[in-house]
């Protein structure tokens, strides 16, 4: 199949996934082609089966805001028309499936019927889609979409409470690439990051208000007043500055890394211990499946999609949001066992398992061949 992919191409989850979804469609013989703004962060790879099109958008100073959804509309009929794409898969209802479906009408005028697939991965729902302003427009995209898929069951359930949606929902849940989690990195690597004594807490987000990064402070700062730790913080977002002054008042700014975004989360999930993530709400929890494969316990909130990944007493431990207390006695239950720690990891690791893009990717793939199916007989 010729599939076009529209995603964004920044380090969220929902890009990350796309693009990873993406690689993997062509190792499998699938001609993939990139459709955004920007090349996605995660796409090094580019060859005969794997395209990138990049969506110019000019500036004129007749608009205020510069029209993306035109913009990608216009390129999505050019590059069907010119690379003869079967399908869209487009990732976000808006604005991507809106401009989808609009580019979808064009070509129907030249007697070209391109389908399209739209992926729900959260945020496009539970907060900017459920907004009066955009909630027309969301409703509308998903339910001319030619088949929908959302990351979780949790997803669907508010997707279906949110909008008045006729379409029926796919749960296909994100995935990750097991292989990249088999690491080989020595212990002097480690050494850079703390001590042999000390116990290495992460977390990884886009530093915004909505993954309660303040918590993840405070939960650090109660675990290492009783036991030696560093805590590692990934990413970069507008609660940043507030989370280093947090660290100063609380003395705690030489136990605290920010690395910033970083190509190398890897490496630091490889020598974690545990796993931050007391977010307000998370449709899948995308970064904890991602420690998790590298064997290191969850501390979250059990919220969202988190807890169909996050296994309770398994994989890890889940909290009310908010529970700084509850979170910080688990992570301490956790870390003052060595014993008890190393079974957490291991089963941590086993629960991801379920996760590899070699059970997950196949979905996609019958969900575009129904759709297509589907299409010929109309």
């Amino acid at each position: 199949m010729k599939i076009g992919i529209v995603c964004y191409p920044t380090f969220g989850g929902s890009g990350v996934v796309a693009t990873e979804l993406g690689l993997e469609l062509s190792k499998r013989g699938h001609e993939i082609h990139f459709i955004t703004y920007n090349q996605p962060v995660r796409l090094d790879l580019l060859g005969n089966n794997v395209h990138y099109h990049e969506v110019n958008v000019p500036e004129y100073p007749l608009f205020h805001y510069q029209p993306y959804e035109l913009a990608l509309s216009s390129k999505l009929v050019d590059m069907v028309k010119l690379h003869k794409i079967e399908i869209l898969h487009v990732h976000y209802a808006i604005p991507h499936a809106y401009a989808a479906y609009m580019a979808k009408k064009m070509l129907i005028e030249e007697n070209i019927y391109v389908p399209i697939v739209t992926t729900l991965h959260g945020t496009d729902i539970t907060l900017v889609g459920s907004h009066p302003f955009y909630k027309p427009a969301v409703t509308f995209s998903i339910n001319k979409s030619d088949a929908v898929t959302a990351v979780s069951q949790s997803l669907k359930e508010d997707t279906l409470r949110l909008f008045d949606i006729k379409n029926e929902i796919n749960v296909v849940s994100n995935f990750i690439d097991l292989s990249k989690y088999n690491h080989d990195f020595t212990d002097c690597q480690r050494a850079m990051m703390a001590t042999d004594n000390e116990k290495i807490i992460t977390h990884i987000s886009n530093f915004r208000e909505v993954k309660r990064v303040q918590d993840v402070i405070t939960i650090f700062y109660n675990i290492q007043k009783e036991i030696p730790a560093k805590l590692m913080l990934v990413g970069e977002g507008p609660e940043r500055e507030k989370m280093e002054w947090q660290c100063q008042e609380l003395g705690i700014t030489d136990k605290v890394v920010f690395f910033g975004k970083s190509n190398e989360i890897d490496k630091i999930l490889c020598f974690s211990d545990l796993f931050l993530l007391p977010s307000q709400t998370e449709s899948f929890g995308l970064a904890a499946l991602e420690a998790m494969a590298s064997g290191v316990p969850v501390i979250s909130s059990n919220t969202g999609g988190i807890p169909e990944v996050n296994i309770h007493g398994v994989s890890g431990f889940l909290s009310e949001v908010g529970d700084v207390s509850d979170m910080t006695k688990n992570a301490l239950h956790i870390l003052k066992d060595d014993n008890r720690l190393k079974t957490f990891k291991s089963n941590a690791r086993k629960e991801s398992l379920k996760y590899d893009l070699h059970h997950i990717v196949p979905q996609y793939e019958t969900i575009y061949e129904d759709t297509l199916a589907k299409c010929l007989v109309l």
